[in-house]
């Protein structure tokens, strides 16, 4: 019997799976077609383009700005004041690889950009500005594995390696580095240790049990975990600062931590499985594998659980800026695509959403971040400032605009038999 994920007093149910058509649960659209979306949005906006050589980049920006009630140059705290005159090609020539760029070399400025970027998202520029660079980023997608093993490491050196001081300093006390449970917490300290709970509740955690933690980061959660339950337990990480760092955390507990990609897991059985904000690495060509990798290596008796970000429509592929300048190979899953790639593997127990709580935790590592950041300076310049905060600021506009949520799927074996275990 499928196990009741929802906590009392919790105001939104868990996402139902094959619920039928029109419901929260009816996952569409079909996987083929939407890899071959970029041709419809690209035509549109060529003929944009086309219209924007006649009027002028400059009145074509401030045109689609105000189609969101953005105006240049105004007084309002979402209205963007412009610095350099070529912002206005520039967007135009790369989309939301040139806004995020531009606004990192200083080109332009704004007092509110969470408040920006949600409105350009909410009238959905985002999907009607379309480059040449988005075409080569979806045939690159479409023709290779961005994600295999021999770039599994990359993430971990682009960005988990940038500074353990920059994570102490923006996240909470045990640098947990995902979306924070705020339903009770008033704290971004007990936000994650709630967020952890919830995830060790589900997994039924008891004396004496081994687990696995796939991308364990900093080793906040598996510290917990011991301490609290007394488990023994397995963290994985491609990071090399996360690894050393997670071994100083975990010292006199049974932990071990590997500087590992998830393929190169070996056999072995544990009695539960977690992953915490690192399936967004994976991708849509190696979600089954990953999905292979980690049944093969629990018992027929465990959990599993999938605490990821989730995109509303399967995609192959990520914001160009985003790709570039944080999350280098990164791609968010669909429910879709999680529920192909678990097929004769596992059963879900249960499906909740947390993505309303994303908005909040971002916001507080930005401000954590600006806090911190007379200690940080020393070792990065005005540009790192600007690309972080419009990294944080645009990543919690998407959860207020609804273009991503957060999923954390309870799942459990598919019997040999073809049943439940």
């Amino acid at each position: 019997m499928p196990m009741d994920t929802q906590h009392p007093g919790e105001p939104e149910a868990p996402i139902s799976i094959g619920a039928g058509s029109g419901s929260a649960g009816d996952i569409s659209p079909p996987f083929a077609a939407a890899y071959a979306a970029p041709l419809i949005p690209l035509r549109r906006s060529l003929r944009r383009h086309v219209k924007a050589l006649s009027t002028g980049p400059r009145r074509r920006v401030e045109q689609l700005l105000g189609e969101c009630l953005v105006k240049v140059n105004g007084n309002e705290p979402c209205d963007i004041r412009v610095l350099n005159d070529d912002f206005y090609a520039r967007v135009l020539a790369d989309g939301s690889l040139g806004l995020g760029e531009s606004y990192m070399d200083g080109w332009w400025t704004v007092q509110d950009l969470d408040g920006l970027i949600y409105r350009l998202l909410m009238a959905r520029l985002d999907e009607r500005i379309w480059t040449w660079g988005d075409v080569a980023a979806y045939c690159s997608a479409v023709l290779f594995n961005l994600q295999r093993r021999s770039r599994a490491f990359q993430v971990g050196q682009r960005h988990y390696d940038i500074g353990n001081d920059l994570y102490e300093l923006m996240l909470d006390r045990r640098m947990i580095y995902s979306c924070g449970y705020w339903h009770m917490a008033t704290t971004l300290d007990a936000a994650q240790e709630a967020k952890l709970e919830l995830v060790f509740r589900k997994l039924g955690l008891q004396l004496g049990q081994r687990v696995l933690d796939v991308g364990c980061g900093w080793g906040g959660a598996l510290k917990l975990a011991a301490e609290r339950y007394a488990v023994s337990g397995v963290g994985i990480t491609v990071s090399r600062e996360q690894a050393a760092y997670a071994r100083k955390t975990c010292e006199n507990l049974p932990i071990t931590i590997q500087l590992q990609d998830y393929r190169d897991l070996k056999e072995g059985q544990f009695d539960h499985i977690y992953s915490i904000g690192m399936f967004e690495h994976v991708g849509a060509k190696n979600y089954r594998t990953y999905m292979q990798t980690l049944r093969r290596v629990l018992r027929p008796d465990g959990r599993f659980l999938l605490h990821t970000i989730g995109s509303m429509q399967s995609t192959n592929r990520t914001d160009p800026w985003l790709e570039k300048y944080i999350f280098p190979n990164s791609m968010l899953p669909s429910q879709r695509q999680i529920i192909e790639a678990i097929d004769g593997l596992f059963v879900v127990e249960g499906w909740q959403r947390l993505g309303r709580y994303y908005d909040r935790t971002l916001l507080a590592w930005r401000a954590n971040f600006e806090r911190h950041w007379p200690q940080l300076r020393t070792s990065r310049d005005a540009r790192f400032f600007r690309m972080w905060r419009f990294y944080l600021s645009a990543s919690a506009a998407s959860f207020r605009a609804g273009k991503n949520d957060v999923w954390q799927v309870l799942l459990t074996p598919v019997s040999s038999a073809g049943g439940n275990s």
